[in-house]
This record gives structure tokens, sequence and C-alpha cells, in this order.
């Protein structure tokens, strides 16, 4: 199974901070330590992290991560932390050759990205984009305009990684096939050339602006549209804007992941939107009418006489339509009556006059206060 990408296991950006990744890796450690949580696949899940920041904390290895993938970083894969060694290493036998394209296309960028046997080919990485939007913004949908850092193919060389004027030449060692063949004892090992890397050919004299790596690291402007009705960790898939393959390999995917900034009004739950409406105290207890906000206005409520805190109001249709749903959710206000505060003298008098009238008969007039005091009296009473 391949490994998943060390920026989405982290949940970060490419171009993430050293700061911006420890914060991350702490997050994921409370989350998935074995000592806090026994749940199975918990470890797994904080192997994964640990292995993921020890990497992207690490420069050298950062780097050889960022050009090459798993194997840049994988002591047996004969990278090295530099990346810029041979893929080396011993990976199947005899018969088990043929599962080496699919093996290496797993560790370079999963679906779509094999390479042909012994062409040296590679699909790009995926790339990830943590997009932040308003609910207004996911609710009628926006166009947004990203920024992101992607190894691109050289423009001097056109990703041969040659000097221009000279053209990459076949490999001696393997004759253009990317693979060498190891006796050891009886079994043959078949193992990536390791003077061409897998890619068949050298270069004699690289280029010098990416230094005969094919590729270098661009920042590109991109316009990304997104559809009404996106939810929190929805994700939009811009095929083939991820970073450029290998040895003229297709391009990655970039994937637009939808963060949702904290509203001051509502709180989305799927396609409803709740929430709270402070009412006065008088107008709670005789009704009235009162405006609250929607996405699409205003909006009045009929408060019946007596209503209680915690009281919920619903007005269908007012919620949000779904990127996937055929209609539109709900909007559910919740009641929560407010104390007066700061009160004057004649407001004083006035909720102590009241109180007495209250007083004279409370049953009738507060009935879940004696309800409550009954039960209260029945628990202590032997």
């Amino acid at each position: 199974m391949a490994k998943r990408d060390y920026y989405t296991t982290l949940g970060v950006n490419r171009d993430a901070s050293d700061e911006d990744i420890k914060k991350a890796y702490r997050k994921l450690a409370m989350k998935h330590h074995p000592d806090r949580n026994p749940d199975k696949g918990s470890e797994e899940k904080f192997k994964e992290a640990k292995e993921a920041y020890e990497v992207l904390t690490d420069a050298r290895k950062r780097q050889a991560y960022d050009q090459f993938g798993h194997a840049g970083v994988d002591p047996s894969a004969g990278f090295g932390a530099a990346g810029a060694r041979g893929f080396g290493g011993a990976e199947g036998f005899g018969g088990f050759a043929d599962a080496f394209g699919d093996i290496f296309g797993e560790i370079f960028g999963g679906q779509g990205g094999a390479r042909g046997r012994g062409s040296g080919v590679f699909r790009g990485a995926d790339l990830r984009y943590n997009l932040e939007l308003s609910l207004e913004e996911a609710a009628r949908g926006t166009e947004a305009k990203i920024r992101i850092p992607a190894m691109e193919d050289c423009e001097t060389c056109h990703g041969s990684g040659a000097k221009p004027g000279t053209q990459p030449k076949t490999c001696p060692t393997c004759n253009g096939q990317g693979q060498v063949r190891v006796s050891q004892g009886f079994f043959s090992i078949q193992q990536t050339c390791p003077q061409c890397h897998g890619s068949g050919k050298i270069v004699p004299e690289p280029c010098a602006t990416c230094g005969g790596a094919g590729r270098i690291r661009k920042s590109k402007t991109l316009s990304v549209k997104i559809p009404a009705g996106v939810d929190h960790d929805d994700r939009i898939r811009l095929s083939g804007e991820g970073e450029a393959g290998l040895n003229g390999g297709p391009h990655g995917d970039l994937y637009v992941v939808v963060n949702l900034k904290e509203h001051p009004v509502f709180q989305r739950e799927n396609n409803d939107l709740h929430c709270e409406m402070p009412i006065g105290f008088a107008t709670a207890a005789m009704g009235g009418e009162i405006e609250i906000p929607t996405l699409d206005g205003h909006a009045k409520i009929k408060i019946p006489a007596e209503t209680q805190t915690g009281q919920v109001f619903r007005l269908r249709g007012k919620g949000i339509k779904g990127v996937r749903s055929s209609g539109y959710g709900d909007l559910f206000c919740h009641v929560a009556i407010e104390t007066p505060v700061k009160l004057t003298s004649r407001q004083k008098d006035l909720l102590r006059e009241f109180e007495a009238i209250n007083a004279q008969d409370p049953g009738a007039h507060n009935p879940r206060a004696k309800n409550w005091f009954d039960k209260v009296r029945e628990f202590f009473e032997p």
C-alpha cells in the first residue's frame, strides 16, 4: 500500500513553515498517541504523523522529499537525505520483476502514476491547498485566486535536465533499460540502475538552471471556481495542476480543501443553519414579533406568549442547498431569554411588585419552578 503524502498526513500546504508543521504534528500527536487514544488504528496514525514530522522538519530531507517523493528519503531506496542518489536496493526476486512498475507507480503518485517499465517516467506528486471561505461564500459559490508553490518543468531545458544544445545520452550501465539484473546465489535480483536512477539516460552536461533535475520550484496563481453549497473539508480536484512529473511524466493533481471560517451568527450542520435568538422577558411572556437575519436577508418570527428558553423555531428552506442536494436545508432559531441588566430604580420597583404578585400564586405563574421544588422536596423527605 502506498504511503500517504507527508503534507496531506499533517494537513498542511507544501509551503508550510516549520512552525506550522510543528503545530499540526502536536495536534495529531495529542489526538492519536496510544496512551491517550486506545482506539484501533490510532497507533498507526501516530506513527504516520511522526514519520512525516521528522522528514519535513529536516531541511535536507524535506528538499529530497519535495524532489523525489518518498523514495528520496527512503534509505533502502538509496536516495538518502540529499535526494541525489539512485534507487538502489533489491526490490524483487526473479519472476516478481513485473511488480516493479506497480510498486514505483504507487510511490510516485498512486493511480495513474506508474511508469513504463525501464522508462524512468513518473507522475508528479499531488498537492493540497487549504482554502478558507466564509459561510456566505460557501453557500453561494465564489471564484478564488490561490497561489501555490510546485515543482514545474524547467523552462531552460524543457524538462530534459540537459544543457541547451545538448541531449541526454543512453545510460551505458543499463543500456537504456533503467534497470539492471544482479545474481545473488539462487536468486536473480532486478533493481533500478544506480547510475541513471531508472531513467535509462544520463546527462553529461547538466542544465545550469535546474542542475540537471529537469524541474524547478515555482509559484503559480490559479483561479478556482467554488460551487455553491460546499461544506467544511470538501475537496475540489484540479486535474493536472499538481507537480510536474519526472522525465516527462504527467502532472499530479491539486486538491483544494475547504475550511469554513467561524460565523458570528450562524452555525452550519450539513445543510441546516442554527442560530441563537435572544428575546426580552416581556416578549417571551406576552408574545410578539421579532426580525431575524437569514443568508438571504431578514425574516419575521411570531413569538407566542409564554415562550421558554430553549424553544426552537424552524424556518423551512432558509438553510443552505448543498452541492449534491435537491433542496435547501432549514434555519433553526434557538430561544434564549435575556435577563435585563443595569436596571433603573423604577424598573427594580416594578419587578419587586411583579414578584410580590407572583408569590401569591406561584404554581399558576411558574409551573416549572413549582414542579422542580416539589421534586426536590420529595427527594429530601424520608
